[in-house]
Parts: structure tokens; C-alpha cells; sequence
């Protein structure tokens, strides 16, 4: 049904108010009841064994290269090639036939020497012959032992021992090469890996700040020798066996800046093989009233300050600007800013505001897991 067009302009108006006053009276969502809940950790101080974690590489406790002591053809190789080798045992025969016609004639020689000599001991007892005579004859005798005595270590060098006990590596020679004595390359090489060594590196600021650390009073140093040393393998696990840190470089390497650190493990089932890259988690002091806060109630303005919300005595929630020095697990270490007591929230951050009053209840968020040897960096 068309209207005309003077009682629609007249109706137009009033249904328009009906519908303004409607929507006007549309019900409002209430405030919310009370304080807001929110989930708070009560912080602690603890005795934390503080840790570092340093780049290294495995090294060998000892390396022996084996070399032959007298020249001549390679007959025999008597070892297998990656076999763990014992001092003494013998790796090489060199052939022997010359040094031992040369042992046979210095002991032809000897003899003689030896009849001379003791021959002219009676001829000079009745001045039958001068004293030179005499003389030489002994000097000839002496002369003709130490020949015996060459020719017959020169004989037992033609046997190749090994020097040290420990794996020994691929043979550089072959059978039937000849070989002499003092040559520049190695017939072998014999490494012991039981222990190993692991050589780590660690800048001289770090050492700078663990000094001023210990100097103010809030670290205690550990004894180096008796500081234990654990290991993370290149794949990422972890060594079984603990070792022991050995000793420090005195003086800073001028081109990378850092300080050599030596450390010793036990390696019974050779594992651990010579040049690996590892990284090596050590204890550098220990902080005996350590203030440690979960990780979620941490959060960060936009200057990049540290903040987190504390609740006080009469509920009210206020953030609070904290130093925080490292990551100790899933926790940060707090040098400023927090005392032991003191509730921090870790649940429902995003509806805080500064001064507000809230129902604190324990965190359902929460479990501090603070592993030895879990450390990060500066905070």
C-alpha cells in the first residue's frame, strides 16, 4: 500500500524516536564482582651453584710418533691398523740379517782385544813391554766392548716397539719400503684417549667480571682443582662421566682474546676421539642468597627494562623494575630489585593494572626446574 507523502513525512519521525528510545534502553554488561585472580610464585633465597658454558675441543693425553732407530727394508707389520697397542709391544720388524753378521764380527772382535789385552797385563808386569803398548791394548779392548754393545742395540732396534700404551693409527708404510733412521715421517701414530684431554676457551671479560663478582662479595670462587666439569657432545647429549678442570693459561691469547682452560675425562670406552667439538658446562663460583624467578614472570618495557608484577601485603599488584643477571634453567637469577618473600605473578599479566587490587592464588604455571649447568648469558 503506498502512503502519501505527507503522512509518511509526518509517521517517518516518531518511528524513529521509538527506535532510538528502544536501543537506549538496551540492558548494560555489569562490572566485574571483586578483585581479579591472579596466579603469584613466592620467591626464595638459595644457595645456587653458579656455571658457565665454554667452547672446546678434545685432545689426546699424550701423542707419540713412531719412527724407526736404524735404517733398512720393512719386513713385517705386526700390529692391526686402530687396535689399542701396549708399551713395548712391537709394531714393525726391520730386517735384521746385517746388524746381526755385525753384532757376530764386533764380537770376533772383542775376543781378540780381550786376549791381547790380558796377554800384555803379564808382559808388562815383567817389563817386557812399554807402557804404551799396555795402554793401548786396554784402550783397544774398551773400544771393542762399546762396538759390541752398538751393534747389539742397533739389533734390537731393528724391532720397532711401541713407546706408549694407547690406539694406535693407520700405518703410513708398507711392507718392503725402506726406512732409515731419523727420517721426517712417522711410520705411526699412537695417541692415549684414556683419559682425554678437553681444551676450552673463555674471554678474559668473562674472567674480568667472575673477578669483580668475587671482589663485591656476591659470588664465592671454588677450588680449581676440585671444580667438576660436565660435558655436551656435538649431537647434543651429554657425556656420562664428569671431569675435573686441570689448569688455566696465565697469559691471554693477543689474537681471539680469551684464556685457554684444560680439562680431563675419563674416556675407558673411547668415546670421546681426539679433535671433537664439544662445549663443557663448569662450575666458575657459587651465590649463596641467589633470588630466582620463573621465566613467565618476566616481561620487558619498551626501553628494554625487566619488569615484574608484585603483589603486596594488601593485594595490591605493582610492576617493579629488576636486574636480572642470567638464565639458571627455566628461571632467571635476580641480582636488584626483588627480596626473599615477595609474591610475583606468573598467570594473568595481561589484566593488570598499576595499583589494582587482585586475589592472589598459588601458580598453576610454575615448576622451577634449576639444573646444574643450565646457564645463559647477561640479562
Amino acid at each position: 500500500m503506498n502512503l502519501p507523502q505527507s503522512l509518511f513525512l509526518r509517521i517517518a519521525p516518531i518511528a524513529l524516536a521509538t527506535l532510538l528510545a528502544a536501543c537506549g534502553q538496551a540492558p548494560q554488561a555489569a562490572p566485574p564482582a571483586g578483585p581479579i585472580q591472579v596466579g603469584t610464585y613466592t620467591v626464595q633465597a638459595q644457595a645456587l651453584p653458579l656455571t658457565t658454558e665454554l667452547p672446546g675441543r678434545t685432545n689426546a693425553y699424550r701423542i707419540a710418533e713412531v719412527r724407526p732407530q736404524v735404517s733398512g727394508i720393512l719386513q713385517q707389520r705386526l700390529f692391526e691398523e686402530g687396535a689399542t697397542v701396549k708399551v713395548g709391544q712391537p709394531l714393525y720388524q726391520i730386517d735384521a740379517a746385517t746388524y746381526s753378521a755385525r753384532l757376530k764380527k764386533t764380537e770376533a772382535n772383542l775376543r781378540a782385544a780381550e786376549s791381547l789385552a790380558k796377554r800384555y797385563q803379564g808382559l808388562r808386569a815383567s817389563n817386557a813391554i812399554s807402557q804404551q803398548q799396555y795402554d793401548d791394548a786396554m784402550a783397544a779392548w774398551q773400544q771393542a766392548e762399546a762396538d759390541v754393545d752398538m751393534a747389539r742395540i742397533d739389533l734390537v732396534y731393528t724391532k720397532v716397539l711401541a713407546p706408549i700404551s694407547g690406539r694406535v693409527g693407520r700405518s703410513l708404510v708398507t711392507e718392503g719400503g725402506l726406512v732409515s733412521n731419523g727420517q721426517p715421517q712417522a711410520l705411526a701414530t699412537i695417541q692415549q684417549i684414556d683419559p682425554i684431554h678437553v681444551d676450552l676457551t673463555q674471554s678474559s671479560t668473562e674472567i674480568l667480571r667472575l673477578q669483580r663478582a668475587v671482589a663485591e662479595g656476591g659470588q664465592a670462587m671454588e677450588k680449581a682443582d676440585a671444580t667438576k666439569v660436565k660435558l655436551k657432545l656435538e649431537d647434543g647429549s651429554v657425556y656420562a662421566r664428569e671431569g675435573t678442570l686441570k689448569f688455566s693459561e696465565v697469559s691471554v691469547d693477543e689474537g681471539t682474546g680469551s684464556v685457554v682452560l684444560r680439562a680431563s675425562f675419563p674416556n675407558p670406552d673411547g668415546k670421546l676421539l681426539p679433535g671433537m667439538f664439544v662445549h663443557a658446562q663448569l662450575q666458575t663460583g657459587l651465590r649463596p642468597d641467589a633470588i630466582l624467578v620463573p621465566q613467565q614472570a618476566v616481561s620487558r618495557d619498551p626501553s628494554g627494562q625487566a619488569v615484574v608484577w608484585v603483589v603486596g601485603a594488601e593485594g595490591i599488584a605493582n610492576p617493579r623494575p629488576v636486574q636480572t643477571l642470567r638464565t639458571v634453567g627455566n628461571t632467571w637469577l635476580v641480582g636488584e630489585g626483588l627480596q626473599a618473600g615477595e609474591r610475583v605473578v606468573t598467570e594473568g599479566l595481561q589484566r593488570l593494572r598499576p595499583g589494582m587490587q587482585v586475589e592472589a592464588l598459588p601458580a598453576g604455571n610454575v615448576n622451577v626446574v634449576t639444573q646444574y649447568g643450565a646457564a645463559g648469558g647477561e640479562g
